[in-house]
């Protein structure tokens, strides 16, 4: 089946997007507010943290706004930030996921909590700590009627480990699409031990806020293959079909499902437990711009896909310069869909 993104992709606007210069800018995800405008929600953390693993324990969840899709996206407010430590979500906040249904605006997102100092770039965290704190990230979800808030978060997670299953470890990178009738579909991503590969699950739900079960016992796309891996997943469902956007985050070169590390991988479904993978890219780092340049971008992660009139319309990806996991910089980009 031949790949419905990839030959859509137009030049990316070169002073499109959301870069802020003293903080790294990642995940991003849009929604066309109740203003006319449009609203990213990204992930930001101080630049001179570092990279490393402070999204884990210095990130908070904030709005931007532009008049049109392409940006460029302007700094608004701060959305999630950090609340008591004996909530799940307390201490960090990451993966801003944004969906409207009904009147209200539902923001999905990743949340950690932890004992102890915050980390510093005089203090980093040691490597057992990032572990621990890390085993504490949990899908969580904030409410508002309007797109400027006021957000209602709830106190506890929209999703739990299960002891002795595959995800027994943690619940993150929320991935959510709201049927008409307010049946809500969610990919998560978990684990089950430290070192092991990263799965996907779905779970599901009667409301947008839950409560959800699961959908499957088991992992979808459980490649028997362990080298083969994808994660950041985005999922919509339009034509009587769900579809999936995933990063291609194949091990030990072995060439992956798209021969390229990084890029989008394609899948539709019926049911959002079983996969038909499209072959081809549905997009590649290397970037066409719209000063007629093309670059090799470090990575492209998290795919967001603003949709409209059930069409997607705009490729949104937390993009970066430097080596892979230590950037110098990172924003969000936009990629027009033709």
């Amino acid at each position: 089946m031949e790949n419905p993104i990839y030959h859509r992709l137009q030049p990316a606007p070169v002073q499109g997007g959301y870069k802020e210069e003293d903080y790294f800018i990642w995940c991003g995800s849009c929604v066309k507010g109740e203003d006319g405008r449009y609203h990213l929600f990204a992930s930001r953390w101080k630049r001179d943290l570092g990279f490393g693993a402070n999204w884990l324990f210095n990130c908070e969840v904030v709005r931007a706004s532009s008049d049109n899709p392409e940006g460029p996206y302007r700094f608004e407010e701060v959305v999630l930030e950090r609340r008591e430590r004996t909530y799940f979500d307390g201490m960090n906040q990451h993966n801003p996921y944004i969906q409207y249904w009904n009147g209200t605006y539902y923001l999905y997102y990743m949340g950690t909590t932890f004992g102890g100092p915050i980390p510093t770039p005089e203090n980093p965290p040691s490597s057992e700590r990032v572990l621990e704190v890390w085993n504490n990230k949990r899908i969580g979800l904030a409410t508002a009627t309007s797109v400027f808030g006021p957000w209602e978060r709830l106190d506890k997670p929209l999703l739990e480990p299960r002891p002795g299953k595959w995800d027994c470890t943690i619940t993150t990178n929320p991935a959510v699409t709201i049927l008409p009738d307010g049946t809500t579909y969610m990919i998560y991503k978990s684990r089950e031990y430290a070192g092991a590969t990263l799965q996907l699950g779905v779970a599901i739900a009667d409301q947008p806020e839950g409560p959800f079960r699961r959908l499957a016992d088991d992992p979808i796309l459980n490649f028997s293959d362990p080298d083969l891996h994808v994660e950041d997943p985005f999922l919509w469902y339009s034509d009587n079909q769900f579809h999936l956007l995933v990063k291609d985050d194949f091990k030990n070169n072995s060439n992956g499902l798209t021969g390229e590390w990084g890029a989008g991988v394609y899948a539709s479904s019926t049911d959002c437990v079983h996969w038909d993978i499209h072959k081809g890219k549905a997009y590649s780092r290397t970037v066409n711009w719209d000063d007629g340049t093309q670059k090799q971008m470090t990575n492209l992660e998290r795919p967001f896909l603003l949709i409209e009139n059930n069409v997607p319309t705009h490729l949104f990806a937390a993009t970066g310069i430097g080596e892979v996991w230590n950037f110098d910089h990172t924003w969000n980009m936009v990629i027009p869909l033709s």
